[in-house]
């Protein structure tokens, strides 16, 4: 895998996006198991809304932190050591038997998540070759991919053989370790390439003012509350929301979780190519405030229009993320690890945040009463107006 100027890197790319997908399958395995737990543990709304909380925070709070100091630092094997905690939380999480150990099971496995996706953001725009949308959609469709497998494996795997059928995945993470040594390596060879700031990020920092950059970043933070908050109601509550509102089975409801996340990953693919083609900006517009007639539609579709409003839901309003971060690596040219380390984590803590309060809510109200509320949060992609153009497409 020798590295040519200007070349995108396949090979790496396909290697750090499917470790990605193994990496969020796994983690996609705590929401797809709530019913299970809810009965192993008797759990509430609220305490269910507290393990993706822990998850969320660890990832959210470390992620920053990591991908300060690796742009002063770079870790080759970060990589492989992220992925090392995830698999130990995932043995926690399929043998612990308090609601405590639960909590630090799924904390693990969120620490693992906030040294992985930093690093391995970098790399990607590493093996870009200049195409930054395309590899970063390249990098999170692996994400996407193995977030809509984790409910469909929990479907068929977890859910009928039990919480201890969660082991057979530590194969998986397994896996993810070895060949993220191997991209470890490549990472390490090619890293003094790349330590020069990007000749067009540097006109994009002296076109703008740090008062304007500060002002779209700020702008971007909010569009991501909007687009993670909302999602949250998805990947938390969907199946409660499927199980209650139409009487399905909780294998049912896994499934159009399921086609839900197959949906986003197709739409996470999409945004990228797009956004380096026409612009960032455009690919915001329509992700965010494109989905609003479809969420103010969904509380009030019967079962089929249910399952269509959600897969377009899903296709249009997960476009929005990769356009994001490379739009805002333009903004801060030089700390692709901090900016990466924050929107990764700011989407894992607003996604965690969202989940407490609105298994508040759904306890305080109704799970249909919280999809009336959330409908509304795409309206906050108005804001996409005041983002400056940066001049690239």
């Amino acid at each position: 895998m020798k590295m040519k100027p200007h070349h995108t890197v396949l090979p790496v790319l396909a290697a750090i996006s499917f470790c990605h997908l193994l990496n969020d399958m796994i983690q996609s395995l705590i929401p797809a198991i709530y019913p299970l737990l809810k009965d192993a543990f008797s759990l509430n709304f609220t305490q269910i809304g507290l393990i993706t909380l822990a998850f969320q925070l660890t990832a959210s709070l470390l992620q920053p932190v990591v991908g300060l100091y690796t742009d002063r630092s770079p870790k080759p094997y970060s990589l492989a050591a992220g992925m090392g905690m995830t698999l130990c939380g995932l043995i926690l999480l399929a043998t612990v038997e308090s609601y405590i150990m639960l909590l630090f099971a799924a904390a693990m496995v969120g620490t693992g998540s906030s040294i992985f996706h930093p690093e391995s953001s970098r790399v990607a725009r590493m093996a870009s070759g200049g195409k930054h949308g395309f590899a970063q959609s390249f990098f999170q469709v692996g994400g996407n991919t193995g977030s809509a497998l984790g409910p469909l494996l929990a479907a068929f795997i977890v859910l009928p053989h039990g919480r201890h059928s969660i082991l057979w995945f530590s194969l998986a993470a397994l896996l993810a370790i070895l060949i993220l040594s191997m991209v470890g390596r490549w990472y390490k060879q090619h890293l003094p390439a790349h330590n020069k700031p990007p000749i067009t990020a540097d006109a994009v920092e002296k076109a703008l003012s740090s008062r304007t950059v500060a002002t779209a970043i700020t702008i971007l933070i909010i569009l991501v509350f909007s687009k993670m908050f909302y999602l949250s109601s998805i990947t938390s509550y969907y199946t409660f929301y499927l199980m209650h509102t139409f009487n399905l089975p909780v294998k049912d409801a896994q499934l159009y979780l399921f086609m839900f996340l197959a949906a986003s990953a197709i739409g996470t693919f999409a945004g990228g190519p797009i956004g380096d083609r026409f612009g960032r900006k455009y690919v915001i517009w329509g992700s965010i405030l494109g989905v609003l007639p479809f969420t103010l539609a969904l509380p009030y579709a019967n079962l089929l229009w249910t399952g269509i409003l959600s897969v377009l839901i899903g296709l249009i309003l997960s476009s929005a993320f990769s356009a994001i971060l490379v739009y805002a690596h333009e903004l801060v040219p030089g700390k692709i690890g901090a900016i990466s380390g924050l929107f990764f984590g700011l989407a894992f803590g607003m996604a965690g945040l969202g989940a407490a309060v609105l298994g508040i809510l759904a306890d305080h109200t109704s799970i249909g009463f919280v999809y009336h509320i959330c409908s509304y949060l795409p309206a906050i992609g108005l804001l996409t107006y005041f983002l400056p153009h940066t001049g690239h497409k």
